[in-house]
């Protein structure tokens, strides 16, 4: 779906929607920022941290897309869930990078998507700690507080290539995930891991990073942060093991082979 096959104004709204409902809960997360959390539970294990920030911010976002568009359909991380009928969904991840916020490390952000009939048509990501708003409509391009932004170009290959990457809280899922570092490390500059696979993302979307790899996302982790992404040039796939690779389009072949196995690039 292009954004000509939108009905007319649909995407302008969505996307003002989204960049002021992920604004307003980042503020959210702002007044919690400098006080200690007195609820923080544990989700999948016990490193798997929830917070009562998480929820405000969810209880935000929930309460702001239903008074503006109370027809669509809502799904967010810490539980929220509205079925709408006007065929326009949203995805909200109302903290991505808990850990990282509980730790105090300035590494976290709102994530918001809209999905017309199943296609995410607009992306809004807003980092509060560096006061950054990067967001995306579909055929539109991708910005960064209202420029444009790119994903990295003259660093094509990949004994050059800064790569991000991830890891689950789930032991087993965890060790399955660094078993892919020892064949990735030695043929890259070098590898980082952030803390928040929405800004990851959308660090490979301005140029920071040139690529970022991790498995077993959730949608919400992801679906803003990959339509910027691919508005600023880059490229999303998914590859078995549910891995998601986002990077520009001169490493996604040799990475795609490296995180399949084939570091020379042969078949399996």
């Amino acid at each position: 779906m292009g954004p000509q096959e939108l009905p007319d104004g649909l995407l302008d709204q969505l996307y003002e929607v989204a960049l002021r409902v992920a604004t307003g809960a980042a503020e959210v997360l702002a007044s919690y920022s400098t006080k200690r959390l007195q609820q923080v539970e544990t989700k999948s294990s016990p490193t798997d941290l929830v917070s009562e920030a998480d929820r405000a911010s969810e209880s935000y976002i929930v309460a702001e897309l239903l008074r503006s568009r109370p027809d669509d359909s809502l799904r967010g991380e810490e539980g929220a869930s509205h079925q709408g009928t006007s065929g326009v969904s949203w995805l909200a991840d109302p903290l991505d990078g808990t850990t990282n916020f509980f730790f105090g490390v300035p590494a976290y952000a709102v994530s918001l998507a809209a999905a017309v009939d199943g296609r995410t048509v607009v992306g809004v990501v807003v980092d509060p700690t560096r006061d950054e708003t990067w967001s995306a409509a579909i055929g539109r391009g991708a910005h960064c507080n209202g420029s444009p932004c790119h994903v990295a170009a003259g660093r094509s290959e990949l004994a050059t290539a800064l790569v991000a990457t991830g890891f689950g809280y789930v032991r087993d899922r965890r060790a399955e995930q660094a078993a892919l570092l020892p064949r990735l490390l030695p043929a890259v500059r070098d590898i980082r891991r952030c803390g928040s696979a929405a800004l990851d993302l959308c660090w490979v979307a301005g140029g920071r990073f040139d690529a970022y790899y991790e498995s077993h996302l959730n949608d919400w982790d992801w679906a803003a942060g990959s339509l910027i992404c691919t508005e600023a040039g880059g490229e999303v796939v998914r590859l078995p093991g549910e891995i998601l690779l986002a990077t520009t389009p001169t490493l996604r072949e040799p990475l795609s082979e490296l995180l399949a196995g084939r570091p020379d690039g042969s078949p399996q």
